[in-house]
């Protein structure tokens, strides 16, 4: 059997109206698997109350075993379908001029990454001290290893001297306060120079 590119990739809907109903072997199927399951689970269950020096009616071990069947069974039932890998996106024409604001953005994820611990940070010396001048210098010592093949850790004169007195400085000694935002937009600028 061969199938088409263009078939793999079109989106056609399934016909309504086709309800699928397991038929009479697939309850019969059904109806043994949750026996077999639920005579599984129960000989577990006395052997543990057994072992711990109880003694509890065998009705009402399958009772309750029966009962997380069900329940297990009908949060399956009713849970939400996973979200489809192909995303809303229209295969042909125009895009319909609508923005996906749910959509996860790895711009705006990055963005997030960066954001949420200058803002937390923001006043306190030894929060940017612990989570943000950590990320600067990984950031740096990533750029020299991708232009220049060094790092800070493996060849520090050479490091110094790429990055420039004041990055250096900067990523080498805490600093007594977070740096301002014109500052702080300095030091990325140096950074991306690099």
């Amino acid at each position: 059997m061969s199938t088409s590119i263009d078939e793999l990739l079109s989106f056609g809907e399934e016909p309504a109206g086709q309800d699928v109903r397991p038929s009479g072997g697939g309850r019969a199927r059904l109806l043994l698997r949750t026996v077999a399951a639920t005579a599984a689970v129960v000989v577990v269950v006395v052997v543990g109350l057994r072992a711990v020096g109880l003694k509890v009616p065998i009705w009402i071990v399958v009772a309750g075993v029966l009962a997380v069947l069900a329940v297990r069974r009908v949060t399956t039932a009713l849970s939400p379908p996973p979200p489809s890998r192909t995303g809303a996106r229209v295969p042909a024409g125009e895009e319909p001029g609508t923005w996906n604001w749910s959509a996860r953005d790895a711009l705006r994820t990055a963005i997030n990454g960066w954001e949420r611990p200058l803002d937390w940070c923001a006043g306190n010396q030894e929060r940017f001290t612990e989570r943000v001048l950590p990320r600067l210098g990984e950031l740096a010592d990533e750029r020299l290893r991708q232009r220049h093949g060094v790092t800070r850790e493996s060849d520090p004169a050479r490091a110094r001297a790429v990055l420039g007195e004041p990055l250096w400085t900067f990523l080498a000694i805490p600093v007594r306060r977070p740096p301002s935002p014109r500052d702080l937009a300095a030091i990325v600028a140096e950074l991306e120079k690099i």
